[in-house]
């Protein structure tokens, strides 16, 4: 048995990106952990952070990130893992104020990859995982590439997937990703775990059924061990 840690930027990244591949080692017996690192509340969100909100047909007075981590749970339960949740917090929290901020780059001031890498570096010494996946951020996502920054600086070996959906708009996956299909089994595995994420699948793909279509066609997942990227 091998003790897998997924770390995970967002509540469903890790399921949207590798779910398959993280039910498959389940099934083999292995141990699987989904630690997701953004999941923190903020009591009374406004701007951006509660456009976010919003703009998923959630009233304000809704306790977001709380549902989400529900979801959460049950999306890892589908996939045979345990789901871990810290408190650190997505970066419309942290000054990110547009959609267009999150992919224009870290703001000087943000510190929280350093926050990461403390508590990352805490969480591998006391795990001992055989095998750590996490986010290769693609599409530039300002949260994935402080995840994936902090475990360059933490971890050795580090399995990177192709962030999913951004993976969907690459005809041909970036240099030194490693595109394959998934068994049937897999494939419908990790849809019904996608599906548990009732919050995001309208605005993510229009609505449940055209989620389950989007994920029976494309079926795959991409995965690299290389420390640097292109993009």
């Amino acid at each position: 048995m091998k003790r897998v840690l997924a770390v995970s930027p967002h509540l469903d990244d890790a399921v949207f990106s590798a779910g398959g591949t993280l039910a498959a080692l389940a099934d083999a017996g292995d141990e699987v952990t989904v630690l997701t690192c953004f999941t923190g509340n903020v009591a009374h969100p406004s701007g951006f952070a509660l456009a976010c909100q919003l703009d998923k047909g959630l009233d304000q007075r809704v306790d977001y990130m709380g549902l989400r981590r529900t979801e959460d749970v049950a999306a890892c339960t589908e996939i045979g893992a345990q789901a871990l949740h810290w408190p650190f917090l997505e970066a419309p929290h942290r000054g990110y104020e547009s959609a267009t901020a999150l992919f224009a780059g870290r703001h000087e001031d943000d510190l929280i990859e350093d926050e990461l890498l403390r508590a990352l570096a805490y969480a591998i010494a006391a795990m001992q995982p055989d095998l750590i996946y996490g986010p290769m951020a693609v599409g530039n996502h300002v949260d994935h590439l402080a995840v994936r920054r902090a475990l360059e600086r933490t971890a050795e070996d580090v399995v990177w997937w192709e962030d999913y959906p951004y993976a969907m708009r690459e005809t041909e996956p970036p240099e030194g990703i490693y595109r394959s299909a998934l068994a049937q089994q897999y494939a419908e595995r990790k849809t019904a775990a996608t599906l548990c994420y009732e919050s995001q699948l309208g605005f993510q793909f229009g609505g449940p059924e055209q989620a389950r279509a989007a994920l029976m066609n494309w079926r795959m997942e991409g995965f690299s061990t290389r420390r640097q990227f292109a993009f």
